[in-house]
């Protein structure tokens, strides 16, 4: 993700000396991203990630290590974390948590296609099933606590239209009970930087440090939300039914809904944009120093988030 911890590749080449690799020729920032740092990391071999946990401590982070190394191993595509000759995969570096993973073929793609949207849609439903057989239980950074906090800090700095909409927004959802939704392990951050493809070919999803246990169809809600939208370069997009249809249709041939998870997908569609707004406008008012930011427009969920009220009084 972006750069906000600097590294030199002697540097880079001295914490990695207890690792089991090729000789390191290059380290090369990652400039997408809001959260931690990541530099891919380049050997006469292979090419790995190279991540720095910004806001983590190590003992909040053994969970999506365990998470990753368990759905490689499942089949899943996704990063593989590396162990070094002790068989310890995370170690601190200039005194944050640092970790090294396999790299994926492919890159992030900005205007998806209805194939690759499908993809995309099996693929997450092919990981919701396999995790359910992951024994451990991960908490959502992102919950309603959460939620209420940064409306609190982000609610003065807003215009009038948009308070009254964060105000109702929150009050309307946090009304609603999903617990009953069938739950499991939800990547929590499914966009388009998080999944790369190889062509038309899926590569993977990476970046799982929002993952966490939630309801299942909270995590079909954040992906739509950003693989369903009308990317035409703009900030600003437009739900697109077309697609909205062929992720869902993807995702049942793998995993079928339950008739409750039918009876709140507009609900939950809600709540992913909520989150997000949330989550933008926040980075928007409090930044985050750091070498290769990039802030993200905070309007664009909160149109997400009015198109599906309004679908919701339709």
């Amino acid at each position: 993700m972006s750069v906000f911890t600097t590294l030199s590749l002697e540097e880079v080449r001295t914490w990695l000396r207890n690792f089991d690799l090729a000789e390191i020729i290059e380290l090369r920032g990652i400039a997408a991203g809001i959260t931690n740092t990541n530099y891919f990391v380049v050997t006469t071999q292979h090419k790995y990630v190279l991540t720095i946990f910004e806001k983590n401590q190590p003992s909040e982070l053994s969970y999506f290590v365990d998470l990753m190394r368990f759905l490689s191993l499942q089949g899943v595509l996704c990063p593989l974390p590396i162990a070094d000759k002790a068989g310890v995969s995370l170690h601190l570096l200039k005194g944050k948590p640092a970790l090294v993973v396999t790299c994926l073929n492919g890159t992030d793609i900005l205007a998806p296609n209805i194939h690759q949207v499908k993809q995309v849609a099996h693929a997450l439903a092919h990981m919701h099933i396999k995790g359910l057989g992951f024994a451990q239980n991960g908490i959502n950074q992102r919950d309603k606590t959460w939620r209420i906090n940064i409306a609190q800090k982000v609610l003065p700095k807003l215009a009038n239209d948009d308070q009254a909409l964060l105000q109702s927004e929150l009050e309307y959802l946090h009304a609603k009970d999903f617990s009953p939704l069938p739950r499991g392990v939800v990547h929590g951050d499914l966009f388009r930087d998080n999944v790369l493809f190889d062509g038309e070919q899926l590569g993977g999803f990476i970046d799982f440090y929002y993952a966490c246990n939630d309801a299942l169809v909270y995590d079909i809600a954040i992906a739509v939300n950003e693989w369903c939208v009308h990317h035409n370069g703009a900030d600003i997009g437009e739900l697109d039914q077309e697609k909205i249809t062929a992720f869902l249709t993807a995702y049942q041939e793998v995993r079928a809904f339950e008739q409750n998870e039918c009876t709140a997908w507009v609900d939950v569609c809600r709540l992913a944009a909520l989150r997000f707004w949330l989550s933008r406008l926040h980075d928007f008012y409090y930044p985050q120093a750091g070498e290769l930011t990039h802030t993200k427009d905070p309007n664009h969920f909160k149109h997400l988030l009015q198109q599906w009220v309004a679908i919701a009084q339709s």
